[in-house]
């Protein structure tokens, strides 16, 4: 592991344990390689806050909290006004991640948020649209999965939920949240808002989280997240509940590992990392905070072998090209609904993809064929 993700893991330990890192240690790190660590994992915020706290001023550290706290000071006000219209319009909503779990943090900057997440009632699809179109945002993703996508500069970006998971996602998920509104405690300071208890909160960030670690992997911030908010609310909360309902959501031993390993990452604990935790930590450092596309490919490639049990590359390059029903259903709904035109489908799909996803589908031909002991020609 490069002593950096050492650094950085040491010092988000230092943050939120409300530890002063050490001297010696502070003296040894390398700026440079710790900022591109973090900014790998999206932790420059909080690593700016405990360096400054031992007297460490650092350009680009500085830099990054500074637009942290800005964009995060940005995102409330626009949620703020979002959540103004729902209770005008009689919509109910519910925050979701990012914008519940950084009041946890001994400071709300420390937690970066690239979006807002937010579950609506999805029979207000087109008012919200609106009400986004008529504030300035563009249109992103609209009637595609389970969340719209709306943006504006320079940093805004809202994704809107119709429903937790959707036809791509584990179908035992989506049954398990389809009548999501009956999980749900009702706000008291409104007449619209609702919010989770907090065992199924907890129940919802795992199962989100194993869907990245599942894919393309996700990074330290999710299991720091996860420290933070067991911190939190671990002692109050029913863990024969959370873990009767992971068992139902195929989440349980995930739960069980990553619990663990964040205690022993991130808590004061003497405990020494098993060789099953050192291979779990390794995989969330690699993957950065979205993923890399090679673990992603590995796991469509996994995935492929277990439904349909062959290694052959030609199927599974036929099943790229030509996927399952339950994709067009999810993200080419007009293809779905217009079955007649598939052919034209299959086109578009192509020519999206090389158009906006080169990179993306270039690397997964590179991993391809370079990896003969994953899938046979």
């Amino acid at each position: 592991m490069n002593q950096a993700f050492y650094d950085l893991i040491y010092l988000c330990k230092c943050a939120v344990n409300g530890t002063i890192p050490s001297k010696s240690r502070l003296d040894q790190m390398n700026m440079e390689e710790l900022y591109i660590a973090a900014k790998h994992h999206t932790l420059t915020g909080i690593t700016a806050y405990v360096l400054e706290s031992a007297g460490i001023q650092d350009d680009n550290f500085r830099t990054a909290k500074e637009k942290a706290s800005r964009k995060n000071i940005f995102f409330d006000i626009e949620r703020k006004k979002l959540f103004s219209f729902c209770e005008k319009n009689g919509i109910w909503y519910m925050p979701l991640k990012g914008s519940i779990l950084k009041e946890m943090y001994p400071d709300f900057s420390m937690r970066q948020m690239a979006d807002n997440d937010i579950l609506f009632d999805a029979e207000y699809q087109s008012e919200i649209k609106k009400y986004f179109t008529d504030n300035g945002y563009s249109i992103i993703r609209y009637g595609k999965g389970n969340h719209d996508v709306y943006k504006k500069p320079p940093v805004l970006n809202f994704e809107m939920h119709t429903a937790l998971f959707g036809h791509a996602h584990n179908q035992e998920w989506k049954k398990y949240y389809r009548d999501i509104k009956e999980r749900l405690v009702k706000d008291t300071d409104n007449n619209y808002g609702y919010h989770f208890s907090d065992e199924d909160f907890y129940i919802y960030i795992i199962t989100h989280e194993y869907k990245h670690y599942s894919s393309g992997g996700t990074g330290l911030r999710s299991l720091l997240d996860c420290y933070v908010y067991l911190q939190a609310k671990q002692d109050s909360m029913d863990w024969s509940y959370i873990s009767a309902e992971c068992e139902k959501l195929g989440t349980y031993d995930f739960e069980q590992q990553s619990r663990n390993l964040s205690q022993k990452v991130f808590g004061n604990s003497s405990a020494e990392l098993s060789d099953e935790d050192k291979l779990m930590l390794e995989y969330y450092l690699n993957s950065g905070t979205y993923g890399t596309i090679e673990q992603d490919t590995q796991r469509k490639i996994e995935k492929f072998q277990r439904q349909t049990g062959s290694t052959s590359r030609l199927k599974y390059i036929w099943h790229r090209i030509f996927p399952p029903m339950y994709i067009y259903e999810a993200f080419y709904p007009f293809f779905y609904r217009h079955k007649i035109l598939l052919p034209v489908g299959w086109a578009y799909r192509l020519i999206k993809g090389v158009i906006t996803c080169s990179k993306k589908v270039r690397s997964e031909i590179k991993y391809l064929y370079h990896s003969n002991d994953r899938i046979q020609k």
